[in-house]
């Protein structure tokens, strides 16, 4: 095995990476034979903790000597049978054993022959069912057994006398042992318990610390098992939160940055064409000198129309609660859109070929969309023909109908110098996203120096 098995293998099989209920079942059998070991360690020092108690006063012993007295002094007034079938002798003799044994105590009675005359059990004895569990606390206790020799009025006689004090400890002691035991039992999976609980409690104060909006602190780790893969992913989900916000923030301060300084740069040329235009309103200079200023101001509106045509479309990609007027459209308005445009480039020196088929019998129906919206679409893409195409080559505009959609292409040919040109493709992604809101398709193809650009819109009948 490699050190990097070995490492995993370990990592994998470690206690403190094993899963919530497979350590919870095995506390629960450690606990189980540790409480179980615990009783029976209890239960064999009955005795030990019986004696214990007797010392410390806490319970009564029985005085073996103290007995035997008090049974010699009470033995002369009675008369022992002369036999076990000597049932008037043993009526006789009652009186005796009720002076002398109470429920836990009981006497047998002998004579000098050895044979057994009469006698008592005690009456606790019939508390213990035979072969139950507390019946072995008889012998784990142990009979306190004693013998002595009394005078009866009939003779003398050997008296054997049996205590069984000690049986008042056995059910409070049963039942001490196995509350403790129940206790230990349960105490071990409650600290576990309280454990997990303490460390999901984590997760949620340090979730109640996102929620208020601090995504720097933070979550506390807590452990390798379930509970502490959350806590790491929350942590993750937590330090992306953060950096994606970050982000946000700094993408809104450049756009809004990116806007002023393109609103302030629209003072200049406004200021400077405001000026020519009170110069020609006031019929100051030569004719040739009045048309070098009409050139000026032409430029000065390309200008100011640059610039705004980037505003708009730094705002149309950035913004994101642009709420169109969508409404039933005749496809006539794309024809009327796409001959403007056709026109406007071929004003500006362009060849183009057209095959136009919409709003006429191949084109009957309606489009859902917002006229404004639509014109700013081709605006777009055929000012990146004036852009980047080549006058050369012939812009290729189609417009045709295609199995319940209106399939629009445009096709130029890029010219050699457009690499130079700065460009941040931010009109196209405003075209992607206009597109997006009339619920069509925007292709983008190139092959060379063809660049193909194809809409695709629906069609409603």
């Amino acid at each position: 095995m490699t050190k990097e098995k070995f490492r995993s293998f370990y990592n994998a099989h470690r206690l403190r990476a094993w899963r919530i209920r497979t350590k919870l079942l095995l506390l629960i059998l450690v606990m189980a034979a540790a409480s179980l070991g615990g009783f029976w360690f209890l239960w064999s020092r009955q005795i030990w903790f019986c004696e214990a108690m007797e010392k410390v006063g806490i319970m009564d012993g029985f005085d073996c000597e103290e007995f035997a007295e008090k049974l010699r002094e009470e033995a002369v007034k009675y008369t022992v049978p002369e036999s076990e079938e000597d049932i008037r002798g043993k009526r006789r003799i009652e009186p005796f054993f009720d002076s002398l044994c109470d429920e836990y105590t009981g006497m047998s009675v002998y004579g000098k022959d050895g044979i057994y005359r009469c006698g008592r059990m005690a009456e606790s004895m019939g508390l213990f069912r035979y072969g139950s569990v507390l019946s072995q606390s008889i012998e784990l206790l142990g009979e306190i057994v004693d013998e002595t020799q009394a005078e009866f009025a009939n003779g003398t006689y050997q008296v054997v006398f049996y205590s069984y004090h000690r049986m008042r400890f056995t059910y409070p002691f049963v039942t001490a042992s196995v509350v403790f035991c129940v206790l230990f039992f349960l105490s071990g999976i409650l600290l576990y318990i309280n454990r997990v609980l303490g460390r999901v409690l984590q997760i949620k104060e340090a979730i109640t610390v996102m929620a208020v909006g601090d995504l720097k602190s933070p979550v506390p780790w807590c452990g390798e098992d379930e509970v502490g893969v959350l806590a790491e992913e929350l942590d993750l989900l937590r330090r992306n939160l953060d950096e994606n916000i970050l982000k946000e923030q700094e993408s809104k301060k450049a756009n809004q940055d990116l806007i002023t300084a393109i609103s302030h740069d629209l003072r200049t040329p406004l200021t400077v064409l405001n000026g020519y235009l009170e110069v020609l309103k006031l019929k100051r200079g030569d004719a040739g000198q009045q048309e070098q200023y009409i050139e000026r101001c032409l430029r000065k509106t390309e200008d100011i129309r640059v610039l705004t045509d980037r505003m708009f479309e730094y705002a149309l990609v950035y913004e994101e609660n642009e709420t169109p007027e969508l409404r039933q459209l005749p496809l006539s308005v794309l024809n009327e859109i796409l001959e403007e445009n056709c026109d406007f480039i071929t004003l500006a020196g362009f060849h183009t070929g057209k095959e136009i088929r919409i709003g006429n019998e191949d084109g009957n129906g309606t489009l859902l969309g917002d006229k404004v919206m639509l014109k700013r679409i081709f605006s777009n893409l055929f000012s990146n023909i004036l852009k980047y195409g080549d006058k050369r080559e012939t812009v290729i505009v189609r417009a045709v109908p295609d199995q319940g959609r209106i399939r629009i292409t445009l096709t130029n040919t890029v010219k050699k110098d457009a690499a130079d040109i700065e460009s941040n493709r931010i009109g196209l992604k405003s075209v992607e996203k206009m597109v997006k809101i009339h619920q069509g398709e925007l292709y983008v193809m190139e092959e060379g120096s063809a660049y193909t650009v194809q809409i695709r819109l629906k069609i409603r009948n």
